[in-house]
């Protein structure tokens, strides 16, 4: 073998042995970095002591590592090593900042060389700015991390392409260690945020189950006493009458009211007015059995339930009451004698639910009040004596006498033309001081007086005159007044409707007078001779809320009536609902082979409409044509609604 071929042999063998050895220091730092990665110094430590590595690599002054923001906005120096490394770590810049910036945005390795790939602007501004530095990206296996920069030689040279090469080499080699060290912070950073979100959750938890109990006794109990108010109270009676109705018992609900206790406030203040309350409140506790429940209505009005119990059992405690009020209450060196009238109501005897109860034991309250008495059973007739009844009576009266009962007008709609037809009149009441009452108040208060005659009367005014008033602007209808059972008693009924339509100068068929089937039947027989006399004087009559009573077909075809309105309980569900369908299709078949029309109440969309052209229903009202229009109104639905239209009556026979 020739000299130069040994020569050639021998430098390649010592290459290769250089190369083994940086291969060598290479796995040894990677084996350092990953002990100090998994060792419980954390990542600072590797980052202090990678930086620390690559500074002794390239025989820096100065190395240091930053790291890109989660939003990639932002650049850290998480380590340095060498010259100025304390006040470089930590700091934080824009990513528009700086050569570092310039590699993270570029995802490119700086050095001297890279000047040459910059344009002329680049370059100039980065070869003033950009001193003796090297940089090269850091990149793990899943993401761009950030880099790492070396500034200045020791020995101030400059650095070069080989010093580059180096840096990188070493970048490559840490990169994924670093990144699974960074997941590994970021793991222990979410799991100790997870844990601290759970301890604030759990403690979050435990207040709100605090809050919830304290704001649910407030919502159930009363804030003076601590006594259940009357949400809890009614939740109460609500619970003892399923309890007995399930035993077939009998439970009881008391009212007390304390007897001039208003003097009692107005005289020595509320202060002394609480106190006594909260004292009668304990000895009325101390009377009662544990399944008892005492609560506070309002003011100085007290209820008492009390499970399975009778009417004996209840007297039994209504006493107990009254003798814990016998001793006077001593408060603030006053003594005060307190009376109380209690009233009693009894399930399922004087009302099957809480509401019906509760009215029931308050009307007994009054009375026993009324008449100085301790106690008081209710008693159907005590119904008069309820001071709010009395007091809409006292005002139904005066409103009837001035006049002040309005009426309002619902449109029906003809199925058949697409016309208006008629409209119902339906009563209305402003009250000066309570403003509108609605008619399911006050007519059943008109019912058990014999105001509903006086009443109704005034209503076929109105509407007789309403009538007389389209005619006047060339527009004819028929109004349907409903009468009730009382009317139907009367026997002066048709000769008063005939002055009405006489003073009027309408035509009779233009009044459709609607009956219940519960007004008729309650007296079938002399139901008929007043609507036949009725019949007679040319006035059409419509069973209203037909399949609601308890009619009889018998009486039915014997009923001289044109019409039959289906009551909107049907009608506002038979969309949805196959069985109120059924029965509307089966009232409209009964009605047309009777020779009857068919009225659909509680119209209020679309598809219920069509649903009735479809079964051949005559006509239709309800809030999908119109809500009850005034007077006033009505006349302008009539000019400018599109259901409306100017319509002649049909003739009589038609009807």
């Amino acid at each position: 073998m020739c000299p130069q071929a040994d020569s050639n042999t021998r430098n390649r063998i010592r290459e290769l042995e250089q190369l083994l050895h940086q291969k060598e220091a290479e796995l040894a730092l990677l084996a350092e970095i990953a002990e100090i990665v998994a060792s419980e110094e954390g990542l600072d430590a590797a980052f202090a002591i990678i930086a620390e590595r690559a500074r002794a690599l390239l025989d820096a002054k100065t190395v240091t590592i930053p790291l890109l923001s989660a939003d990639q906005t932002s650049y850290t120096y998480r380590a340095a090593a060498g010259l100025n490394a304390e006040e470089l770590t930590g700091a934080e810049l824009p990513i528009e900042v700086g050569l570092c910036g310039w590699v993270l945005r570029h995802h490119k390795p700086w050095w001297r060389g890279t000047l040459e790939d910059l344009d002329e602007n680049e370059r100039n501004y980065w070869e003033k700015k950009a001193g003796n530095i090297i940089l090269v990206p850091l990149v793990g296996k899943r993401r761009f991390l950030g880099g790492i920069a070396a500034i200045d030689k020791l020995d101030d040279s400059n650095f070069t392409e080989r010093d580059l090469d180096l840096l990188a080499m070493f970048s490559r080699q840490v990169g994924f260690a670093v990144e699974n060290a960074m997941y590994l912070e970021e793991l222990q950073a979410a799991t100790e945020r997870t844990e601290a979100y759970r301890r604030q959750l759990e403690q979050s938890n435990r207040q709100l189950l605090r809050t919830n109990e304290e704001l649910e006794h407030l919502a159930l109990h009363d804030p003076l006493t601590g006594l259940p108010n009357r949400s809890l109270v009614i939740d109460r009676v609500q619970q003892a009458i399923l309890n007995a109705r399930r035993n077939q018992e009998p439970m009881a609900l008391l009212m007390l009211d304390l007897d001039h206790f208003k003097e009692v406030n107005d005289t020595l203040g509320h202060l002394v007015g609480d106190k006594l309350l909260i004292r009668v409140g304990e000895r009325f506790q101390s009377s009662l059995r544990e399944p008892d429940t005492l609560g506070r209505l309002g003011g100085d009005e007290f209820a008492i339930v009390l499970p399975q119990a009778s009417q004996e059992d209840a007297q039994i405690v209504a006493e107990k009451l009254q003798d814990a009020l016998r001793r006077p209450v001593d408060i603030d060196q006053n003594s005060f004698s307190v009376a109380a009238s209690i009233g009693i109501a009894i399930y399922p005897e004087h009302g099957p639910d809480p509401s019906s109860l509760l009215r029931s034991a308050d009307i007994a309250m009054y009375v026993a009040k009324r008449a100085r008495n301790e106690f008081a059973i209710y008693q159907p007739e005590y119904d008069t004596y309820n001071p709010d009844h009395l007091s809409l009576l006292r005002d139904l009266r005066e409103a009837i006498r001035r006049n002040d009962i309005t009426a309002a007008f619902q449109p029906k709609l003809d199925l058949r033309t697409g016309n208006i037809v008629g409209m119902e009149a339906l009563a209305r009441w402003q009250h000066p001081e309570k403003g509108d009452i609605p008619p399911y108040e006050f007519i059943p208060i008109l019912e058990q007086t014999g105001l509903i005659k006086p009443f109704t009367l005034q209503i076929l005014e109105k509407a007789a005159d309403y009538c007389a008033q389209c005619r006047a602007k060339k527009m004819e209808f028929s109004v349907a007044v409903n009468l009730s059972m009382h009317n139907l008693r009367d026997d002066r009924l048709p000769d008063q409707i005939s002055e009405i339509i006489s003073r009027h100068d309408i035509a009779p068929r233009q009044l459709i007078l609607e009956i219940t089937e519960s007004a008729i039947m309650h007296d079938p027989e002399h139901s008929i001779g007043i609507l036949e006399r009725l019949n007679e004087m040319g006035l059409r009559l419509s069973v209203d809320d037909f399949g609601t009573g308890y009619s009889s077909l018998s009486y039915l075809k014997r009923l001289p009536v044109s019409q039959l309105k289906i009551d909107r309980s049907f009608v506002k569900t038979m969309a949805r609902d196959k069985d109120d369908a059924m029965i509307v299709r089966s009232t409209i078949e009964l009605a047309h082979n009777l020779g009857l029309d068919t009225v659909a109440e509680g119209v209020e969309d679309e598809e219920t409409l069509e649903q009735l052209r479809a079964m051949h229903c005559d006509m239709a009202q309800g809030y999908l044509i119109s809500r009850p229009l005034s007077a006033d109104n009505f006349f302008h639905f009539m000019l400018s609604s599109p259901w409306a239209a100017r319509s002649e009556l049909p003739e009589p026979d038609s009807a």
